[in-house]
């Protein structure tokens, strides 16, 4: 068969060695990361089969915890998230909740259900930010872990180094006030601050799930459903390939960049000792780890970024693609401006690991995909329509690329079947199943264009996050 007229030119036959080339380094790179994530995640349960986290209940060495939750107009689920933030397994913890100036009634929600009154609690500063206008805590013994934080309104970072200033504990847990956590996941969290040989372990992150349809209790989440409205559901695929077959792999090469924002636990002196959170990046998560790590590499201190695949938090997809175009756009903002920062590091051999691989695949594979996609399906469709290109090349390419991603979203779908089977029900996994088949179509095109808005935001200079309205945890009983 001749895929190419006899106009083709040289630089048409550069165009096309170079997309396919891209195509199968990106594909190559997910398979390997799929295989030594295959690895890892063995390795892990079976070394985590023995463990009575009981133990680390009672123990005295259980290391401190203080959990830091920013709240901006969380009203639909601020009860519901406080009440799992003061229920769980673990003994020495504290809770701080940040309101970051809500414009609804969440510190009224706050005020009313936990009995608070304000108290003369000193608010040591060590990092900026925004003012304080008052210091909570809860008449009730039964909360008297709690925190709250009334603020003016400074954005999710400012939030958080609010929580940095006043921890009290040398350990900080910072999760999005929307999440619900597993009972025990303080427990499994906590455990690789205790594994440490050597090197100083600097942060910690575990699996994120989608509680979109699930049944939440009393602040609990008691049984898991797939999502009915099908953008979410895809998402819960998405979100296990990229924790089960992505960060487990670079937790094992200790290359990791991100630890979620929606639950990571910090050494809090290095955290400090950073700066804290970057309040003009709206990728604060991401950029604080890499901060972090490139302090400890330019101070030459010998230190790890651990990784637990437990599912650990579970958090409120979108299911409006108004909403889901807001946080993807704002997801490429936010890792525009960590390259940018520490664009030092790119293939700087002075940070190993991470300046040769790490940064390098973040810039590729992350950052220019969408961009090198959106660039490439034009260029070759505008080739197609001069005639410069076979348009059965173009189908066949574009069979080889579907099938591809629907092998690897079975890949992850099964590597949960055969590890923590959340998701029981035969139905639940033939919907997963089936919306494997249909991301490619219909969820992947909206991801890039997600993607290229927010290169345009970054252009235009936007700023902020934008309003992320929720609906609350379907409670079904």
């Amino acid at each position: 068969m001749t895929f190419f007229n006899s106009e083709t030119t040289w630089f048409l036959d550069v165009y096309i060695l170079l997309i396919l080339g891209y195509a199968i380094l990106i594909m190559s790179s997910y398979l390997i990361l799929a295989y030594l994530s295959t690895k890892a995640l063995r390795s892990y349960l079976k070394k985590n089969s023995f463990v009575d986290y009981e133990v680390l209940l009672t123990s005295e060495f259980a290391p401190k915890l203080s959990l830091i939750a920013p709240a901006y107009n969380e009203g639909f689920t601020i009860e519901e998230n406080v009440k799992s933030l003061l229920s769980l397994n673990y003994n020495n913890y504290q809770v701080i909740v940040v309101n970051d100036g809500s414009k609804d009634n969440s510190m009224e929600i706050l005020i009313n259900t936990y009995n608070l009154v304000l108290t003369e609690l000193k608010y040591d500063s060590k990092i900026e930010t925004k003012k304080v206008r008052g210091i909570y805590i809860s008449q009730n013994a039964a909360f008297k872990k709690l925190i709250v934080v009334d603020k003016e309104n400074g954005g999710k970072a400012d939030a958080l180094n609010v929580g940095l200033n006043i921890a009290q504990n040398p350990y900080v847990v910072c999760i999005d006030v929307d999440c619900i956590l597993d009972k025990d996941s303080l427990l499994k969290l906590a455990k690789p601050f205790l594994e440490s040989h050597g090197k100083r372990i600097i942060a910690t992150g575990g699996v994120v799930r989608i509680a979109n349809q699930c049944v939440i209790r009393n602040g609990r989440l008691v049984e898991v459903h797939i999502p009915d409205v099908m953008l979410p559901r895809i998402q819960v695929l998405e979100y296990l390939r990229a924790f089960l077959l992505g960060r487990m792999a670079w937790g094992r090469l200790d290359g990791l960049l991100l630890i979620s924002g929606a639950f990571g636990a910090f050494d809090k002196e290095i955290a400090l000792l950073s700066g804290g959170y970057d309040t003009k990046t709206v990728g604060e998560d991401m950029e604080l780890v890499v901060r972090m790590r490139r302090y400890m590499v330019e101070n030459k201190l010998p230190y790890s970024v651990s990784y637990i695949p437990d599912p650990l938090c579970w958090t409120e997809a979108p299911e409006d693609f108004k909403i889901f175009k807001k946080q993807r756009s704002r997801w490429m903002r936010g890792t525009i401006e960590t390259l940018t920062i520490h664009k030092k590091m790119f293939l700087n051999p002075k940070y190993k690991l991470l300046g040769i691989v790490s940064i390098p695949y973040w810039t590729f594979f992350e950052f220019l995909a969408p961009a090198i996609e959106f660039i490439g399906l034009l260029i070759t469709l505008i080739f197609i329509f001069f005639g410069f290109i076979n348009w059965h090349f173009f189908l066949l390419l574009v069979l080889f690329v579907y099938t591809f991603a629907v092998f690897f979203s079975v890949i992850a779908l099964f590597s949960e079947e055969y590890t923590y089977h959340k998701y029981p029900k035969q139905a639940d996994f033939f919907k997963l199943l089936l919306a494997a088949f249909i991301e490619p179509l219909y969820f992947h095109p909206l991801t890039v264009y997600a993607a290229l808005v927010g290169y345009k935001e970054k252009v235009m200079g936007t700023k902020g996050w934008g309003e992320m309205t929720r609906k609350g945890f379907t409670k079904k009983e």
